[in-house]
């Protein structure tokens, strides 16, 4: 298993290969009869909570984390490897500069027995553009024009620009998610219960029990063909628990399996401890930043007192005083770092764009330099901010971090805080509804490019539906994606980072890797705690 130091030397290399003429990917499936799988279920905790289970209405890690298991993907990455390759494709190529072909295999099936072919991998995308759900990730497909099918096994994506670098991997993220047409709504969210009634799954496990975040039941479905073997365990449940503390209390004392997100730092560092379990480090990827809302915020577009010169100063003034050592440090113990740009460490084209223009230009704060931005606005009072975090999806040491976020700002009298909480199912709709001024988010990433720490972000009409727009930007990032040299892709995410840097809409504070304990006699997380941020149940073993 790599550890997050041995992801940072190797780096993530982007996909320069691909190319306007070829980009031929040839796969064999496999099937879950190849192999047996284990009699002896295997339990899962989880502080994590699912938005809905429909790949059209979410775009957050607890959703993918049952995705993932019950959904196919034309392409993905191999347990620890970031080569994109097919997985439920037989082929996919570029075969013209906006032309990105899939074939299937024949005689594929749904878990209910409905015919599996090119017309739901239609279906799929169009109903993603057409729903646009603001929790979703239809954003991420801005360069899809028209999805055509030929015939029963061949697809043809019909791209806006060409050389599109980025489209691959959108194929193995969330809106890459096939779906039933036979029991998916084609305009609107599908309800869970729907869903699983229907059976509607594809992917290495079904769905045979769900109680929305309290317990979910799988099992490994024999239908499934695609990159991955088959699962080695039957059974798996995924329990859901509301604090921290019982989670890790359940791991340590062998009530569950495996515990993945979110654990406290102290209680990772006493589960290092305890022989009766493992505790596993995966590449890093995870970043913890705050959202602006450019219309609600102080001296927003939307405000009684709109004035965009004195709402930037703000943010810069946010900037200037976060000190991100404190936070890795007295919150985090060094299980975070610090974090300067919107690109973290270990992906092709990061910077730290943020160290020379705030704080003291080294990465510490700098109490003048904020008061000094906030007075050349003309901002005299202390700004009165309405902070929000999630006291459940992030982790227990949630609190703390806002809490110390709040003392950073209000010791220089700079700041008046007011700290709110809500459970993520409320706060993932509340947050595009413009009820936050400004808030946290974390980001765990779909697939392992620097395009996924800008195109969700920046991007017109992006995921966060914080009215942020900045032509430019916008450009710059269709740009890269349709790059085909290395060296100059990674120049244009450069500077597109210094470009986002001067607008902070978003500020990035801490960056941190993936933790799964799990008991002495389970094996294969290893292989699954990987760089492409899916933790995959097909690959555990109990014994």
């Amino acid at each position: 298993m790599a550890s997050a130091s041995t992801f940072r030397k190797r780096g993530i290399v982007a996909l320069a290969g691909l190319s306007a003429a070829v980009l031929a990917l040839t796969g064999c499936s496999s099937s879950a009869d190849d192999e047996n799988t284990g009699d002896e279920a295997i339990i899962v905790g989880t502080t994590d909570k699912v938005t809905t289970l429909d790949p059209a209405g979410s775009y957050d890690n607890g959703s993918l984390a049952v995705q993932t298991q019950v959904f196919p993907y034309l392409l993905n990455t191999d347990y620890q490897s970031t080569e994109v390759v097919p997985d439920l494709a037989e082929t996919a190529e570029f075969t013209s500069p906006t032309e990105y072909t899939v074939t299937l295999p024949e005689g594929l099936k749904w878990a209910n027995g409905n015919d599996l072919t090119s017309s739901d991998v239609k279906f799929s995308f169009d109903r993603q553009v057409a729903i646009a759900d603001p929790n979703g990730a239809s954003s991420l497909l801005y360069n899809l024009e028209s999805v055509e099918t030929p015939d029963d096994t061949t697809v043809v994506f019909h791209l806006i620009s060409e050389n599109d670098q980025v489209f691959p991997l959108i194929l193995t993220s969330f809106p890459g998610a096939i779906v039933d047409e036979e029991s998916f709504s084609a305009d609107a969210i599908t309800p869970d219960e729907d869903i699983v009634a229907a059976n509607a799954f594809g992917g290495p496990y079904s769905i045979t029990s769900w109680d929305f975040n309290q317990l979910v039941a799988f099992e490994a479905n024999p239908e499934y063909q695609g990159l991955l073997a088959a699962p080695k365990t039957s059974e798996v449940n995924l329990q859901y628990f509301d604090e921290s503390s019982n989670l890790k209390l359940a791991v340590q004392e062998g009530d569950i399996d495996v515990a993945y997100r979110s654990l406290s730092t102290t209680d990772i560092a006493d589960l290092r401890e305890n022989d009766a379990v493992k505790v596993l480090d995966g590449p890093g990827g995870e970043i913890r930043y705050i959202v602006f809302n450019f219309n609600t915020q102080p001296f927003g577009a939307t405000t009684p007192e709109a004035d965009p010169a004195k709402a930037l100063a703000v943010r810069q003034a946010v900037a200037d005083l976060i000190d991100r050592d404190a936070l890795s440090e007295q919150v985090y113990q060094g299980t975070y770092s610090p974090l300067y740009s919107f690109v973290p460490e270990g992906f092709a084209g990061a910077t730290e764009s943020l160290k020379p223009l705030y704080g003291d230009g080294d990465g510490g704060p700098d109490a003048d330099k904020a008061a000094a931005t906030l007075e050349a606005a003309g901002i005299t009072e202390p700004v009165e901010l309405a902070l929000q975090y999630s006291n459940d999806h992030y982790g227990p040491s949630s609190a703390d971090e806002y809490a110390l976020i709040k003392d950073q700002l209000e010791s220089t009298g700079l700041f008046t805080v007011t700290l709110q909480t809500t459970e993520w199912v409320q706060y993932s709709k509340d947050r595009t509804s413009d009820v936050y001024p400004a808030y946290q988010l974390g980001w765990f990433p779909d697939y392992s490019d620097a395009d996924n720490y800008l195109t969700p972000f920046f991007l017109t009409e992006n995921f966060l539906g914080n009215h942020y727009e900045n032509q430019e930007v916008n450009d710059l990032i269709l740009q890269q994606a349709t790059t085909v040299d290395p060296a100059e892709r990674t120049a244009l995410i450069e500077q597109i980072q210094d470009a986002v840097a001067g607008d902070l809409s978003t500020v990035p504070y801490l960056q941190g890797t993936q933790i799964a304990v799990v008991g002495s006699d389970i094996a294969g997380a290893e292989d699954t705690l990987d760089a492409s941020f899916k933790f995959r149940y097909a690959a555990l073993s109990k014994g």
